[in-house]
């Protein structure tokens, strides 16, 4: 692969880091090429490494000429990405490169997610490392894996390898914000087995594909209140009552982090039904498009005809329309003093799977407040209390509560100032930055978190505003510098 005629080329030593880290796939769980390209930039530079049990990196870079005895500050970033791709795009994540381009003012991939999330604070991070010239106190890079499929890397860091009481994490994605509080996150599995059997009768099996929705981050995308695919074809399963379709298969999501972009479901339907199916499919098509965002105009419901399979029971299948129905997702509550888009409650309805095994869910919950998400996870364990569900706890981790008081922020404020005027806005964001895991770990640590512009992750429309990683830039050296 070659870089794009048109790709970045400042700063430099930061655009070049990342086109590397894109050509090494790093699905959670397969970090270890990406690491290990990370440990042979260190040694190049004559920079101390460690690992730990769980494959989290520690690159010790000494501090500037003058400043090698200065307090450690801690730059903290996930190597993995998410995968998630169109249905018409070859690519296999775990061998694969990333194929970039450049659209405008704007870097993405072709078809597939970017992993500017996290990737491009990682490439900051060497870049810091690998630049001469450039003034900042001792640093320790912390590379933390699994973010992305629970944050398990942060959850199992082995803190002994750090040092420093001091942090900034660039895995923030709104330009110029800067931000001193995540969610914390709940979540869950839920299992049942299915009664399947072949119906009697004359029936003919259909596979309805619903595609073209945006999908998207289930944290920071939330209240943009984009189609849910499960949710969706939940939908089309009810309305089709009255045709006597039958249920064979479902299968819609991806990850418990991404909103649901695409679905299928299978069915027997009584022979000669097809073209009140497709009036079915127009009918819901034009009541969705009526209330979905323009993000999600590509919807569209695909039918195609299927060997005849066998069907769940009708009380199984009845039982699943309900459940589907009633399972609840998207923003729950707004926070009322910040900004009206910050949530501060939320449920993805994530991963839904109909199929010999039976059925299997994968639910996550994001809050700012524990005590008001343990009604909402009271209601999801009432659904599979009701639907006589096995339940497991999968995703637990705290929330980073702000503090306005911070050092580095009022740092990184000032700084701000100096270089662009004004001032920066300073949230809270509905995601799971490993920040709250961390500052439990390390105790007393001053945490800030920020970064150039990502838009659309965790989808395949996943890319990078260009014009804001130079600043970004600037304003992380110039507070490196300040320190």
């Amino acid at each position: 692969m070659t870089q794009p005629a048109s790709y970045p080329t400042e700063p430099a030593a930061l655009w070049q880091r990342f086109y590397e880290i894109t050509q090494i796939p790093r699905p959670s769980a397969e970090e270890a090429a990406v690491r290990e390209h990370i440990i042979g930039l260190a040694e190049a530079h004559a920079c101390p490494w460690q690992t730990d049990a769980r494959g989290n990196l520690v690159v010790r870079v000494a501090g500037s000429q003058g400043r090698e005895d200065e307090a450690v500050l801690i730059i903290q970033n996930h190597l993995d990405m998410v995968t998630v791709k169109t249905d018409d795009k070859d690519h296999d994540f775990q061998r694969d490169p990333l194929t970039l381009q450049v659209e405008d003012d704007w870097l993405l991939a072709d078809r597939t997610t970017l992993g500017a999330d996290n990737g491009i604070g990682c490439s900051a991070a060497l870049a810091l490392m690998t630049t001469e010239g450039l003034s900042h106190p001792p640093l320790e890079l912390l590379f933390t894996v699994e973010e992305e499929s629970g944050l398990w890397g942060a959850s199992d860091l082995d803190v002994s390898l750090l040092t420093g009481k001091r942090m900034i994490n660039l895995d923030s994605e709104d330009w110029p914000e800067f931000f001193v509080g995540c969610a914390g996150g709940r979540g869950w599995v839920l299992r049942k087995p299915l009664a399947r059997g072949t119906p009697a009768g004359e029936f003919e099996a259909w596979t309805l594909r619903l595609r073209g929705l945006a999908g998207g981050h289930s944290g920071i995308q939330i209240h943009q209140q984009l189609g849910n695919a499960i949710k969706l074809l939940g939908q089309w399963l009810v309305e089709a009552r009255e045709l006597q379709v039958r249920l064979a298969a479902f299968d819609g999501g991806t990850a418990h982090n991404v909103i649901p972009r695409e679905a299928r479901l299978t069915v027997l339907a009584p022979a000669g039904a097809r073209e009140k199916l497709e009036a079915l499919n127009a009918r819901l098509l034009t009541r969705w498009r009526a209330f979905l965002p323009e993000a999600d105009n590509g919807l569209s419901l695909e039918m195609a005809a299927d060997s005849a399979p066998e069907v769940l029971s009708a009380a199984d299948q009845a039982a699943f329309e309900q459940m589907v129905q009633l399972f609840p997702h998207g923003a729950i509550s707004y926070n009322a003093e910040q900004p009206a888009d910050l949530v501060d409650l939320s449920i993805n309805l994530a991963v839904v799977r109909v199929d010999a095994e039976g059925v299997f869910v994968e639910t996550t919950l994001r809050y700012f407040n524990a005590d008001e998400a343990e009604g909402l996870a009271q209601q999801v364990m009432a659904v599979a209390e009701w639907q006589g569900m096995a339940v497991e706890n999968t995703i637990d981790y705290p929330g980073w509560q702000p503090d306005f008081d911070s050092e580095l922020l009022a740092l990184g404020k000032t700084v701000y100032g100096e270089l662009f005027g004004g001032e920066p806005e300073v949230k809270a964001i509905h995601a799971g930055l490993e920040c709250g895991i961390l500052k439990g770990k390390l105790g007393e640590c001053d945490i800030l978190s920020f970064g150039p512009t990502i838009r659309g992750a965790h989808s395949p429309r996943e890319r990078l505003e260009i014009s804001t990683v130079e600043p970004f830039w600037r304003l992380l050296t110039g507070i490196l510098e300040r320190l």
